[in-house]
């Protein structure tokens, strides 16, 4: 089992209060960061978001890469679709992903919405159905490796 599936796995059993610890024996690294490209200092964040969508896709009704709003090097826009119906469009930084509009291709400067850390982070508080449909995906991929002899 990779590094990122486990650290998913201890976050869900952590977050639905059972206290385990979680001690990798590689370092966790992310496709989000394996697949961002480095420009100096800076990631392409238009990468980076193709690479959230391509990492969430499965738990979401509808989500990608906004082409109507101007993202550069530092700044990007998803827009998703929560299995709930609900729209979102959200802003990817270094600082990392935040609200920035409820509905596609809209940004409303007026909103303050705090930053998550991770894609899995943020749709963990906006979608209950991102977080049935991970841990369906989560059970499904353990029931495989269990079948495998792993």
């Amino acid at each position: 089992m990779n590094a990122v599936w486990l650290e998913r796995i201890c976050n869900i059993l952590n977050s639905n209060g059972m206290e385990i610890d979680c001690q990798p024996e590689e370092p966790i690294v992310s496709s989000f960061d394996e697949d961002c490209v480095e420009l100096g200092d800076v990631k392409d964040m238009r990468l980076e978001a193709e690479a959230v969508v391509n990492d969430v896709l499965f738990a979401v009704t509808e989500m990608h890469v906004s082409q109507s709003l101007n993202s550069a090097l530092d700044v990007a826009y998803i827009n998703v679709e929560t299995r709930e119906g609900n729209r979102y469009c959200l802003e990817l930084t270094e600082a990392g992903l935040r609200v920035v509009g409820y509905a596609f291709d809209q940004v409303d400067e007026d909103l303050s919405n705090q930053y998550h850390e991770t894609v899995y982070s943020l749709l963990d508080t906006l979608s209950p159905g991102y977080r049935e449909a991970f841990g369906n995906a989560l059970l499904q991929r353990l029931e495989r490796l269990k079948q495998n002899g792993r």
